[in-house]
């Protein structure tokens, strides 16, 4: 019996001093104050998605709404009108998925091939080169957007998904390889040495043992790729105009008319559009806090 007593009192939970539980009290409020800001406008947003338009517009304004509906919701995914907003916003919403998974696949697939060359090869002009594609990350879009243009337009590329593909990828591939190659240099020298004593080749290595370790890293880079071609507002709306390559930021402003602003569509379009980067990133969530926190294998 003295035995079994002993053992439970060592899982005993030590108690918190006097100020250990204030510093925790303060460490709570803060917390929720945090949460409060930062997700009062997304609940606002889909509470404005849910209300009558006498809601909307009635002042003083009601935060709690008497009635609730999801007839905006069943007008974006049934609408088979061409002129209805909601069927353009329906097709944005497809072209930004398709737009986004391209990017993410090949901005990964050939990122990760120069970060590791840039982290593991050893060639002449190795560091200009990096700092030449840091600064190409760099530049404004605003200062590139009259050259890009011009070229797009002489080649025919304007209002076309495959070429706004290519432009994401001008400035997600640079960003890619700026991070992925601190996660590829982090890793030791001796698994590629004993890969290099059993015959394998450099993209053998990179498949079999540099990916495998820096996977978490892989993941949390692709998320944030995804993320910034599934965002991207400036460059959408210069090079797209029609249906055919609009995307999902575009098509929102299709809800403001011109007498007119419907605030309930635009929440709702505004709730469809952050719902897939948010499951995600619930997904991913794991991966995306070691790639944020860890390198790899630290030499």
């Amino acid at each position: 019996m003295k035995s079994r007593s002993r053992s439970r009192s060592k899982y005993v939970k030590p108690k918190l001093s006097a100020r250990a539980k204030r510093v925790r009290a303060l460490e709570m409020f803060l917390g929720l104050i945090l949460a409060i800001f930062v997700l009062a406008p997304v609940v606002w947003m889909f509470l404005s998605s849910i209300m009558q338009s006498v809601d909307l517009t009635a002042k003083p304004l009601k935060l709690i709404p008497k009635t609730v509906t999801f007839d905006r919701y069943r007008q974006i995914m049934q609408s088979a009108t061409a002129s209805d907003p909601a069927y353009i916003f329906r097709i944005a919403l497809k072209n930004s998925l398709i737009v986004a998974v391209s990017v993410t696949a090949l901005s990964l697939l050939t990122g990760m091939l120069a970060a590791y060359a840039f982290a593991k090869v050893r060639f002449r002009g190795k560091g200009p080169m990096m700092m030449l594609i840091l600064f190409t990350y760099m530049v404004p879009p605003a200062a590139l957007i009259i050259p890009l243009y011009r070229i797009f337009n002489s080649l025919g590329w304007l209002d076309k998904k495959g070429p706004l593909i290519i432009l994401y990828l001008s400035f997600i591939i640079p960003f890619i390889i700026w991070v992925m190659q601190d996660f590829f240099g982090s890793i030791s020298s001796t698994f590629e040495e004993a890969a290099q004593v059993d015959g394998a080749t450099k993209l053998q290595t990179l498949i079999h043992i540099f990916l495998p370790i820096a996977r978490p890293g892989a993941i949390a880079t692709g998320i944030l790729a995804f993320l910034m071609s599934w965002d991207e507002f400036f460059y959408a709306l210069i090079f797209t105009s029609s249906l055919n390559s609009k995307t999902m930021t575009i098509a929102i402003e299709e809800f403001n008319g011109k007498f007119t602003i419907d605030y309930g569509m635009i929440s709702c379009a505004g709730i469809l559009g952050s719902l897939i980067p948010v499951l995600i990133t619930v997904i991913f969530q794991k991966y995306i806090v070691m790639g944020m926190t860890a390198g790899g294998v630290k030499e």
